[in-house]
């Protein structure tokens, strides 16, 4: 690319992030001719300026129709917290749909997570978590029965951090392992994800408080509308995550 060409390249980049500002969500943008006659470049110009967009998430390409403005990505820090929480600080109102609610038998990948023997009855809650009304991630959690009986008997808390605290198992602190994948065929129809946008990232948490692991909780967040911000500090004792064989899976 020639420094003039990269120039224009920028120019038209620079314009579009700024019509994107006045854009809603799901709005074109105007045509490869429109912006070649408008800036006087070429259409390889235009679309390597398109193109670094579609890549940041501020727009989105849909095959046979056009590009159009892409719902924001939302940061998701890694820190100990709750989904609605999380959407709270940045405006936006969560909701949850709620798939089950119940007991489970722990399979021998969760009971190894949890640190208690396979069998053993678990809480387990599975929902679809929403921001402002559009779905961004599917959520499943298991809490030992035997750590809060009464977990679920008054239905499923808004917060199952809070209720956990509520009966007095605080969680204090927890580790995440975080993976890009290829959403199911479950995943894609609980999230609404669009033809050619299937990647989901992943999350693995084990919840402990003072006595020991008390929650064992998989996400599945849309790549299209997630990306990780995560803090940083000087070095310290390493927390080695908990490692899975390929052939191991996490049964609902």
């Amino acid at each position: 690319m020639t420094k003039t060409s990269g120039f224009k390249h920028q120019t038209v980049r620079a314009y579009l992030a700024d019509l994107v500002g006045e854009l809603g969500v799901g709005d074109p943008i105007p045509s490869e001719r429109t912006l070649c006659e408008r800036f006087d470049v070429s259409r390889m110009t235009v679309r390597q300026a398109v193109d670094a967009l579609v890549a940041e998430g501020v727009l989105r390409r849909e095959q046979g129709r056009g590009t159009f403005v892409a719902p924001r990505r939302i940061d998701f820090e890694m820190r100990l917290t709750t989904f609605g929480e999380e959407m709270r600080s940045r405006g936006m109102e969560p909701d949850s749909r709620v798939l089950f609610s119940g007991q489970a038998p722990a399979t021998a990948a969760i009971a190894e997570a949890l640190q208690i023997a396979p069998g053993d009855p678990l809480h387990h809650l599975e929902r679809v978590r929403s921001a402002d009304g559009l779905p961004m991630s599917v959520e499943r959690l298991w809490v030992p029965v035997s750590l809060v009986p009464g977990l679920l008997e008054d239905g499923t808390p808004d917060s199952v951090y809070a209720a956990l605290r509520e009966n007095g198992c605080v969680p204090s602190w927890g580790e995440d392992t975080l993976t890009a994948g290829e959403a199911t065929e479950h995943e894609t129809r609980l999230l609404g994800l669009p033809v050619g946008s299937r990647v989901v990232m992943r999350a693995e948490r084990r919840t402990y408080s003072d006595d020991g692991p008390c929650m064992y909780s998989t996400a599945s967040y849309r790549g299209d509308r997630y990306s990780v911000w995560v803090p940083l500090k000087a070095p310290g004792d390493v927390l080695v995550p908990r490692t899975r064989t390929n052939d191991e899976q996490v049964s609902a």
